[in-house]
């Protein structure tokens, strides 16, 4: 497997290792290249009994993933390929978080730089994922643009920190440091930032030298929870929403404003809250 095979991944092996760098410049937005690529690799992977662990981090170090691509607000169609081949009960987004919960290899995220939206969620479909402290960051930013999650959050976060944290993270909308994911139980822990590398490399390293069957037991008795039900409820909720003029007219906004730039990027929730009062201020 070489890294040449994938537009905005870089893909390394080493004794069971499969390394999975996201390079989908100027932010990673989780757009049709980064899905289908992503889609593709882990759909590969599945029938690959010489892989053991997936380890994903990103080749900017300021964002992981930035969330999904804002500016499909003018191609509504541009996921209807993706989505013909996702399972009935899914949309195409919460299919990419259900390919990595089922993974059977241990998927294990690195995260030193921003991930919000669809970003968070797949950090947080991941078996586990290690936050540098002091520049990562988590959340879930929907709201702001007169949404809720689509892609899984909604489920992922009430299994996995409860569904008072999982309402203050979709309605706060605020960006959540390593120290507070550590604490919610978003993430398995945060390290100090130059410490990352090596927790993360020699916990990959343990777990792929396991004697043969210890990982494939030990995630056939450890399974994610059932989600359908709850996965209908939140495409039901997401797509209520999205049809709303206000939705449009946030999401415009904020790529006209500054979104998807790095420099909007680092402040995203402040530039989309300040429109977002706006936009109530003139309702």
């Amino acid at each position: 497997m070489h890294h040449d095979a994938y537009a905005t991944l870089r893909v390394s092996r080493e004794a069971g290792i499969v390394r999975v760098t996201i390079d989908n410049p100027p932010v990673n937005v989780l757009d049709v290249a980064l899905m289908t690529d992503l889609r593709t690799l882990l759909t590969t992977l599945r029938a690959d009994d010489s892989a053991r662990v997936i380890v994903f981090d990103s080749a900017d170090p300021d964002f992981f993933i930035a969330h999904v691509d804002m500016s499909l607000v003018d191609a509504p169609d541009a996921f209807d390929d993706l989505a013909a081949e996702v399972p009935d009960g899914l949309n195409v987004f919460q299919a990419l978080g259900e390919l990595v919960r089922h993974q059977p290899q241990v998927t294990i995220v690195k995260l030193a730089g921003l991930a919000r939206g669809g970003g968070a969620e797949f950090v947080t479909a991941a078996d586990m994922a290690f936050a540098a402290i002091g520049t990562a960051g988590l959340g879930q930013v929907e709201a702001l643009m007169g949404i809720v999650p689509g892609g899984g959050a909604t489920q992922y976060l009430a299994d996995r920190i409860g569904r008072n944290r999982a309402l203050e993270v979709v309605l706060g909308a605020d960006l959540y440091d390593a120290q507070t994911a550590e604490r919610y139980g978003w993430v398995n822990r945060a390290v100090a930032a130059d410490e990352l590398d090596d927790v993360v490399d020699r916990l990959a390293r343990d777990i792929a030298a396991l004697p043969d069957g210890v990982l494939a037991a030990a995630k056939q008795a450890i399974v994610p929870a059932g989600l359908a039900e709850g996965f209908l409820r939140e495409h039901d909720a997401w797509a209520s929403q999205f049809v709303r003029p206000a939705a449009e007219q946030l999401i415009r906004g904020g790529l006209a404003n500054g979104a998807q730039t790095r420099d909007g990027e680092r402040d995203l929730e402040g530039l989309l809250r300040k429109l977002a009062v706006a936009s109530a201020d003139h309702g």
